[in-house]
């Protein structure tokens, strides 16, 4: 069965209309890679997703049920994840308590659930170093660690991450890029990628590019061509 589903979404800021019947799909234990220049519509469409902005037409289905008319805290209970660009972690929270947050969306929220699982941990080690140094201390990379692990604390069927390498240093590029596919593989989340760094676009097992609100071409990633990359990613 299809994950998640995105039929004919059309959504707009007043009377902007920013996406233009947009289709995609993404199935479990894959990850699709959303393509395209900054202002197209990236962003605007993994918040349609989440419920943070409501479409006003088309049609949203995570393993086939409709999510169009769901708030956003019953669509992170259904199973959708979502690290957002600038990762928003609370900067006077500890590490720990970050980390916390993210089981608000397990069955029962933080009155039933305490413990963090030891698979963040391993996914990324720094933060059992830092659990109480406040989020805010951390540094960029480390940030945007905590706030894919938070997500992750929800236990989600679909992760979506907004740019999740944007400003981090190569070093932790790669930690990133690792704990993704080890979700993935050892998990089965689905994740739906919002990328511009190519090494990690060429991680995703499909594409799909966007321009002017609307999907123009998709495909395998390992077909992804030069000219595909130069029209969609290069700065």
């Amino acid at each position: 069965m299809t994950l998640l589903e995105a039929r004919n979404l059309n959504t707009y800021y007043g009377e902007s209309h920013i996406l233009r019947d947009v289709d995609l799909s993404v199935r479990h234990n894959e990850m699709v890679c959303l393509i395209g220049r900054n202002g197209v519509g990236k962003t605007t469409f993994l918040k349609s997703l989440i419920g943070l902005l409501t479409p006003r037409s088309g049609g949203i289905f995570l393993e086939g049920n409709p999510l169009e008319r769901k708030p956003p805290h019953q669509r992170a209970r259904l199973g959708i994840g979502y690290v957002p660009q600038g990762r928003e972690i609370i900067s006077h929270l500890s590490v720990e308590e970050n980390l916390l947050l993210g089981m608000e969306a397990l069955p029962g929220g933080l009155n039933q659930n305490k413990k963090i699982d030891s698979f963040i941990y391993e996914l990324f080690p720094i933060l059992h170093k830092f659990l109480a140094r406040r989020g805010g201390d951390l540094s960029g990379g480390q940030q945007q660690q905590l706030a894919i692990a938070r997500a992750l604390l929800g236990s989600p069927k679909l992760l979506l991450l907004d740019e999740p390498t944007e400003g981090i240093q190569p070093n932790i590029v790669q930690d990133i890029e690792t704990a993704v596919k080890r979700i993935i593989l050892e998990k089965g989340i689905g994740v739906l990628l919002v990328e511009q760094h190519l090494h990690f676009v060429r991680q995703a097992d499909r594409y799909y590019a966007m321009q002017r609100g609307g999907i123009v071409a998709t495909g395998q990633t390992e077909d992804l061509s030069q000219a595909v990359v130069d029209k969609f990613l290069s700065v």
